[in-house]
């Protein structure tokens, strides 16, 4: 597959841009300015890009606890954002669901999830409906290698495969559910060949490599367009951080050092900054100007978050419906 040379570029601006938004995020949190938990997405920045580089803005997704990457890849703006995990009216959701829930609705983005699997039946009726009101979107689902052991799991796909439903099912496998290894909560190694069981195309690649996230996401959400139903796309990652901004020591107590520096080695940007000098199509200064514009758009997000006022008190019973 030929990929434009502005696609490539966007693919890099992108996975930089998360990069750049979540390390801020760190740094805010020690500081005690973001309330709540953060499950931070660095390491894992060409799986979100990779897929929703192949979306359109009508297009829906839902997202997981560890979701910042998923928002911005699908054109989320950064300010609203910031707000949200500052707990600011001005947030996404008025401040009040945090890192865990940010949505925007306008632009697909059909919320974020606190609740492993919980994204995989939302995703499954988005799809349906889809099929049946707005035939030609697609509905794409992140979700964790834990989450695929889950009922919702198994229950989401059965019913999309049936129906042939436009949704894409991408299992970000970070090789850890909480703390637990992969190897310990399965006794398989490709969850991709969980597909087969619904008869549905399951595949699996190099999460790390964002060419190859975007060329196996773009086939499938092309099929799914096409009314061709469902696919499976595992997409093999690792976060190069704790499981969230308060896991002892990176993690260091379930992982090896010698595991995370393995990881680290391989993590995605810096492997596309490569790819892309030795095609000739970004030089140090472009990749340097790159990244000094992803930090001024985060550092205007935080200025605007940091001077935006929390929700007043009259927005306690506001936006409840059960």
């Amino acid at each position: 597959m030929e990929i434009p040379t502005q696609t490539l570029l966007g693919l890099h601006r992108t996975m930089v841009l998360i990069r750049v938004f979540e390390e801020r995020v760190q740094d805010l949190y020690a500081r005690g300015q973001i309330p709540g938990l953060a499950h931070l997405y660095i390491g894992e920045e060409a799986v979100a890009t990779g897929v929703c580089a192949c979306l359109d803005r009508e297009d829906y997704i839902t997202s997981t606890h560890r979701g910042h990457g998923h928002v911005i890849a699908k054109g989320a703006d950064l300010k609203p954002m910031m707000a949200e995990l500052f707990g600011k009216i001005t947030g996404f959701c008025k401040g009040k669901g945090g890192s865990m829930h940010i949505a925007d609705m306008d632009i697909g983005i059909m919320g974020a999830n606190g609740i492993a699997g919980g994204g995989l039946p939302i995703a499954t009726g988005l799809g349906l409906a889809c099929k049946y009101k707005y035939p030609g979107r697609v509905a794409v689902c992140f979700f964790g290698d834990g989450a695929s052991n889950n009922g919702t799991f198994h229950e989401s796909l059965n019913l999309a495969a049936v129906h042939k439903l436009p949704v894409v099912y991408v299992c970000e496998n970070n090789l850890y559910a909480i703390s637990v290894a992969q190897t310990r909560h399965q006794a398989i190694e490709d969850i991709s060949i969980r597909a087969l069981a619904y008869g549905m195309p399951g595949r699996s690649v190099d999460g790390n490599d964002v060419v190859a996230v975007y060329e196996a996401a773009k086939e499938a959400i092309e099929r799914a367009r096409a009314g061709e139903g469902p696919t499976l796309l595992e997409c093999k990652t690792y976060r190069l951080r704790g499981h969230h901004e308060g896991d002892p020591n990176l993690g260091a107590r379930y992982r090896t050092k010698e595991e995370i520096a393995q990881w680290r080695e391989r993590e995605p940007i810096g492997r596309f900054e490569r790819y892309l000098a030795e095609k000739g199509l970004l030089d140090e200064a472009g990749a340097k100007q790159v990244w000094q514009e992803a930090a001024q758009a985060v550092e205007e997000a935080v200025e605007f978050a940091a001077s935006s006022p929390f929700p007043p008190l009259e927005e306690l019973y506001s936006d409840i419906f059960a």
